[in-house]
């Protein structure tokens, strides 16, 4: 049920596209625009952590003092002042932590919108062909819970990385200047886990993408599975999904697995090797304070920093897990931000001020980018004019193209060759606003939004996004034409919420909204791809005699699926193998047109067999 099958997922950014991986420095750095504004707070945030870090590793000094000074020489009155001491740098050290918690967390989730508003604002912007290439359950799993996930690490696996990182450090120092062969000793034993943790890097940020993209596909089948609830449950094909899913579910399993493996791994190498340095230093300094090279204070003291240390070593493993999890989840982020965008606004736009609506198309040919080079165009040097107020019907075949001429007027698809022109101008040469503001379409698979109905029908009208006597006015013009007055009954009026996409309501009432939204819209060229082949025959007769008052002063292309739709047209294409073979009125056609005849007549026999099986269903 995934529209993808596994391990097959759509195209990554250069960084995995090219073959040659980026480092993990280099793919986190990339977020710095987006975290610049909170880096301030990160920052003192990071101080925060280090400074509570650097007063843990002053406890021990001060035992130090306690266990050569008060304890050996047995004076009780200079054991309080140290335990007051060790008491105050305990406070402080969660003053600091607190601090810590208090100026990451707000910026933490001003990255994650900023983030997150990016991506929104580039999904818009990409072409349609970008989302066809897409699983919806892909682009949900990289907005959410990628983002979710960059947000904690910045948060929380950035600043006690670095903060750990610089801790160890300083504490590594600290145990050489004690004692520099216990030092060394533990500084040895080290190395093993800075090895590991490099093949580690390697091994588990390959894990890491599978599991997110595999994430992804299950994400994507739940969505359709939902989405699809109806058909599964029409042909008892329930079951059979649910094989699906637990197939794809079972596989992130698997995947799930390794990377706990992978973590298991390293977290050996973690809990291990401190555990042999402490054996090691433990026998070493047991016979050096037996030689008296270091004195029992000294030997608590080293000991004591080496268990403060303990927990900045053993936490590399996880936050290198998160690191390198966040490394993937930047990677798919920017696998949407890196995907070029070739439908763009020209670099000096031309403006419509006054639109009269004449459209044309010049020699227009179109292609899928994913059509093999041995196919021929879709559309194969179309020549069609429509005057300003004139109604065009475009007629043809199955899979003659007709869809998808009518969206290259609003450019979801751009021309292979050729030109749309509106007015005289390259539908190119204006900003994909103006034109878009000037255009209207409604579609033959009617999309409402999870709103109500007055949101859905004056979704084109942004001059109407505050409730007016005017915005009222358009509101019930569009409906009244597109025969919707069934909102009224709604339980809510036109304020009622219509559900996602719209699936409260049957077919023919999603399409009669979708024909008002493009009514309310009021645009000079008014394109509608069969937008009357969800409504019974009476009704349809009713928004035709009330979309012939709009038609008349709107220049319109409509995809007809139905004679009756042909009759609205003051003239008809004839779209066929790619190209406008004829255009006439209908009677002209019918008399000398042999193809356009047998199209007619398909479309009626179509009509018919549609009539008998609603009767059937009555």
């Amino acid at each position: 049920m995934t529209a993808i099958a596994e391990h097959e997922h759509p195209p990554q950014s250069e960084n995995n596209a090219s073959g040659k991986r980026k480092s993990t420095f280099r793919t986190l750095l990339r977020l710095y625009p987006y975290a610049k504004p909170a880096m301030p707070r990160i920052y003192l945030g990071m101080l925060a952590a280090l400074l509570a870090g650097l007063v843990a590793l002053a406890i021990p000094q001060v035992l130090q003092w306690l266990v050569d000074g008060a304890l050996s020489d047995g004076d009780s009155s200079e054991i309080w002042p140290a335990v007051l001491i060790v008491l105050g740098l305990g406070v402080l050290e969660a003053i600091m932590i607190a601090l810590r918690r208090w100026f990451v967390l707000t910026p933490g989730t001003h990255i994650e919108a900023r983030l997150r508003n990016g991506l929104y604002a580039q999904l818009q912007d990409l072409p349609v062909t970008f989302h066809d290439r897409w699983p919806s359950g892909q682009l949900l799993s990289r907005a959410v819970s990628d983002l979710n996930l960059i947000r904690r690490w910045v948060s929380f696996g950035l600043v006690l990385l670095v903060v750990n990182f610089l801790t160890i450090v300083i504490g590594f120092v600290i145990l050489i200047a004690m004692n520099w062969f216990l030092g060394l000793i533990f500084l040895v034993c080290s190395i093993p886990i800075w090895i590991y943790g490099y093949v580690f890097e390697e091994k588990y940020s390959i894990i890491a993408r599978r599991s997110q993209d595999q994430s992804g596909d299950l994400a994507t089948a739940v969505e359709e599975s939902v989405h699809g609830i109806r058909v599964l449950k029409a042909f008892g094909r329930g079951k059979y999904a649910l094989k699906n899913f637990e197939t794809q579910a079972e596989s992130l399993r698997g995947t799930e697995i390794e990377k706990a493996r992978a973590i298991a791994g390293i977290w050996l190498w973690l809990l291990l090797v401190p555990d042999v340095a402490f054996a090691l230093c433990l026998m070493a300094g047991v016979w050096l304070a037996a030689q008296g090279q270091l004195t029992v204070g000294e030997l608590v003291a080293f000991f004591a920093t080496a268990t403060v240390l303990r927990f900045p070593v053993e936490s590399i493993g996880f936050l290198l897990s998160m690191t390198f999890d966040t490394r993937t989840a930047t990677d798919r982020f920017f696998d949407i931000l890196d995907t070029p965008n070739a439908i763009t606004d020209p670099e000096s736009p031309k403006t419509l001020t006054q639109p009269r609506g004449r459209l044309a198309f010049n020699h227009v040919h179109f292609r899928y980018h994913d059509s093999p080079e041995r196919f021929p165009d879709l559309l194969d040097g179309v020549d069609l004019m429509l005057e300003p107020g004139e109604t065009m019907a475009l007629v043809g075949l199955t899979g003659s193209g007709k869809s998808t001429l009518t969206a290259l007027t609003t450019r979801l698809y751009d021309v292979t060759s050729g030109s749309v022109t509106i007015d005289g101008i390259d539908v190119r040469d204006l900003t994909r606003e103006e034109l878009r503001g000037h255009l209207a379409m409604a579609f033959e698979d009617a999309t409402l939004f999870s709103a109500s109905v007055r949101d859905n029908v004056l979704l084109g009208c942004p001059e109407f996004a505050e409730r007016s006597p005017e915005s009222d006015a358009a509101l019930d013009e569009a409906l009244q034409i597109a025969q919707a007055g069934f909102v009224y009954d709604l339980p809510e009026g036109v304020d009622t919420k219509v559900g996602e996409e719209g699936m409260s309501l049957s077919g023919g009432q999603r399409q009669r909204l979708a024909l008002a939204r493009a009514v309310a819209a009021k645009p000079a060229v008014l394109v509608l791809d069969d937008p009357l082949s969800a409504l019974d025959v009476d009704t349809e007769a009713l928004v035709e005699a009330a979309l012939r008052k709009v038609l008349s002063s709107t220049t319109a292309l409509i995809v007809a699926h139905r004679p009756s739709t042909v009759m609205l047209a003051d003239r008809v294409a004839l779209l066929e193998n790619g190209r406008v073979t004829a255009v006439g009125r209908h009677s002209e056609l019918l008399n000398t047109n042999k193809h356009y005849t047998f199209v007619i007549s398909s479309l009626e026999d179509e009509v018919r067999r549609e009539s008998m099986r609603k009767e059937e269903t009555l």
